[in-house]
């Protein structure tokens, strides 16, 4: 079984996969230049990967929550994914990320994100 961690942003969006509920690893970030064209590039991947099951990031608290759950879930929505999705608490994973500086990661480049993604999806299936 193959999973997709997305962790959406207005700009980025990070992705990490995640293999038999085990290996998981980022993947390379879709950099937003509308929400169709990212739309369109997530869409390859989960036909390329092949994915069973999506796990979406959502921030829960502050004072955008709902605006972000809205927005979020639109874009899901433009995926058209058909299998199981997930929508999970992101709280802190950026900040998270940000803490663990594996490498000099930048946040323009989305490697910051899609680790916040891969830290999201850690986090769904308890890998260690």
């Amino acid at each position: 079984m193959k999973t997709l961690a997305l962790d959406i942003g207005l700009k980025r969006i990070g992705i990490a996969l995640c293999i038999d509920k085990s290996i998981a690893m980022p993947l390379n970030a879709v950099i937003r230049k509308n929400r169709n064209q990212a739309a369109k590039e997530i869409k390859d991947l989960i036909l390329e990967y092949n994915i069973d099951v999506l796990v979406v990031g959502i921030p829960i608290g502050g004072l955008s929550e709902d605006e972000m759950k809205r927005r979020i879930k639109h874009f899901v929505d433009l995926i058209g994914f058909e299998k199981e999705i997930f929508f999970v608490d992101e709280s802190f994973s950026s900040k998270n990320a940000q803490e663990l500086q594996i490498a000099n990661l930048k946040k323009k480049d989305g490697k910051l994100d899609s680790l916040a993604a891969y830290l999201i999806l850690k986090s769904f299936y308890g890998i260690v």
